[in-house]
């Protein structure tokens, strides 16, 4: 097959490639200039997409002598990326970037162009498996559970994973540093990127408050009593116990946690951990990695890219989605994703809208 495989300049991509060319797959290799001004460089391990990673992307082609590329998609990814990250935390949403930028950049932009271009798969470093199916391939969880990917991977349709190509989803993280290595891949030890790439310092606060603006309103409780002030409701997310910037301590010196941001009147409340129990989940605007799965019916779900999956029944309706849990979870925001599992098989994903403490039965009733 023809295969274009997407260096990012870090380990995991490299070894990717380095395993298509053994598969015997004529490979050519492409690195996406995502940043709109690349000429900063990485601090540790934040951020990606530089001049250096740019660099050491290129390194990697010549050892592995693949013909190397850049593609600028940089105002592609500034507009549905960069612009819909701000626009969702500006509407009291928790997006995950990372889910978008797999959606929209790299198995859509990417995949769409590489097969205009003729090449039959996109070649990724991701933790995760393509497993031919009975109805067509299916994606799984990797081996290496700590590493695993397939979360913010549950948002590739059908036709796209037909052209998706994953070769570590069967290796631990540390087997494919010492693979690297074995190569002489300079990349080998060098460290894997954290947080938000677009916001290499970290300080994601900052980052809204330079693009939306000073936007103070209340900190208040659930009886509605004023406890703080705040400089923007974008700044918190549910489940949040730290910066709440409180006048006063509770009555019963408990700690309080952000249970709902209000982006309308600018209003962030916080109250007891107990009133972030979540029992059902409501999602729309699903995506399926395969058969699309009708009615009701037994699955995992995660609700956070790190989270652990928990058992539910998840409803089918048009665009909607409710997953109802079999236990509490807690600190679920709207905004997120719900990645339905059976067993290691991603059946699809959907963005959270709303969550309840009730588990509600199909009928309507509470329970």
């Amino acid at each position: 097959m023809r295969v274009l495989a997407a260096l990012s300049g870090g380990v995991d991509s490299a070894v990717a490639a380095a395993r298509a060319v053994d598969a015997g797959h004529e490979v050519t290799a492409v690195h996406l200039a995502l940043a709109a001004q690349r000429e900063s460089f990485r601090t540790g391990s934040r951020g990606c997409c530089t001049l250096e990673d740019s660099r050491d992307a290129r390194r990697v082609a010549d050892v592995l002598g693949l013909p190397f590329y850049v593609w600028d998609l940089a105002e592609r990814f500034r507009a549905d990326v960069v612009d819909d990250f701000v626009a969702e935390y500006a509407a009291g949403r928790t997006p995950n970037p990372c889910l978008r930028c797999n959606e929209r950049i790299k198995f859509a932009a990417v995949l769409d162009r590489a097969v205009a271009l003729g090449f039959d798969a996109v070649c990724t470093g991701h933790y995760a498996s393509v497993v031919g199916g009975p109805q067509g391939p299916e994606l799984h969880r990797a081996v290496d559970r700590a590493k695993d990917q397939s979360y913010v991977l549950g948002v590739i349709t059908a036709e796209q994973l037909a052209h998706a190509m994953f070769p570590l989803g069967d290796t631990v993280k540390g087997a494919v540093r010492a693979e690297a290595a074995d190569r002489g891949l300079a990349v080998a030890q060098k460290p894997d990127s954290h947080d938000i790439c677009f916001i290499p310092d970290g300080d994601t606060e900052r980052f809204l408050r330079d693009r939306i603006g000073s936007a103070p309103g209340p900190v208040v409780d659930v009886s509605g009593e004023v406890l703080g002030e705040h400089d923007g409701a974008y700044a918190f997310t549910v489940g949040q116990r730290k910066g709440l910037r409180l006048g006063r301590p509770a009555a019963d010196g408990r700690p309080r946690y952000v249970l709902s941001v209000s982006p309308v009147d600018r209003q962030v409340t916080v109250g007891p951990v107990e009133q972030l129990t979540v029992r059902t989940v409501e999602a729309e605007r699903p995506r399926w990695c395969g058969a699309v799965p009708e009615g009701t019916f037994g699955c995992g779900v995660q609700l956070r890219a790190h989270g652990e999956e928990l058992p539910g029944v998840a409803e089918v309706d048009g665009d909607r989605v409710v997953v109802r849990l079999a236990s509490r979870t807690s600190g679920i925001a709207p905004g997120q994703a719900a990645v339905l599992y059976d067993g290691t098989r991603v059946v699809g994903s959907a963005t959270i809208a709303a969550t309840s403490a009730e588990v509600t039965a199909p009928d309507g009733a509470a329970r």
